[in-house]
């Protein structure tokens, strides 16, 4: 069962990894969790951070933890959820960070889908998670793979911006080069932490400067009004 596969500039990067055992480990494992448990995201959609946002488009990154483990919430990309579904107190707290930042209303929906497109690239630590258990699948390999990821748009000549929200982004970035890249550190945008200092850290005007400086298209953070379905 041929289970991850992108069609972009990651592709290179994904054959690589696959060579190794950890990451052969990690698909007879995650084949398994298919197959006998219910997994989150469906499992096209696995890769979806990646597949929305080329390696070579990547303009800011945005560190998340796992998926939401509940029903019709994830679909692989970090902090957002499929439209029509209620969305996640983080996410709201993000919303009223972007408000107040750039002046940009509060959207009715969670889908960040835009975002990607964008040049977001809205990356988990872990990819898969089963549902109704948080952190299920921590620890079984995705880390090391998201870290190659991570080492990926590190390496890469042309800057970008991480967005490390929270203690677990900030460990897990902890290796990016700040010299070339712009990485800004907040509390996570969780309703137990936003308040210490991710309210008024203004991280995408940051980013957008920081992009302008660089001779980059900002990012526009603008979402619509109705997504399509995901």
């Amino acid at each position: 069962m041929r289970l991850f596969t992108m069609k972009n500039d990651w592709e290179p990067l994904l054959e690589q990894e696959k060579k190794k055992p950890y990451f052969q480990q990690l698909q007879e494992k995650i084949a398994k969790e298919y197959e006998q448990k219910e997994v989150f995201p469906d499992l096209e959609h696995v890769f979806a951070a990646m597949k929305g946002t080329a390696l070579a488009d990547t303009k800011v990154v945005i560190l998340g933890q796992d998926p939401y483990h509940n029903e019709g919430q994830a679909h692989g990309f970090s902090f957002s959820v499929l439209p029509h579904v209620t969305i996640p107190p983080s996410l709201r707290n993000i919303y009223k960070e972007l408000e107040n930042d750039l002046h940009i209303p509060k959207p009715e929906h969670g889908c960040l889908r835009a975002w990607a497109a964008e040049g977001v690239l809205l990356l988990n630590d872990v990819l898969t998670v089963r549902a109704h258990e948080p952190h299920s699948h921590k620890g079984i390999g995705w880390e090391k793979f998201t870290d190659a990821v991570i080492q990926q748009v590190n390496e890469r000549e042309r800057p970008a911006v991480f967005l490390l929200w929270g203690k677990h982004a900030q460990k897990k970035g902890s290796f990016i080069d700040r010299e070339r890249h712009l990485v800004l550190e907040s509390p996570h945008p969780s309703p137990f932490a936003a308040h210490r200092g991710f309210f008024g850290s203004r991280p995408f005007s940051k980013a957008n400067d920081f992009l302008k400086e660089q001779g980059e298209d900002p990012v526009n953070w603008k979402l619509p009004a109705a997504p399509e379905e995901a």
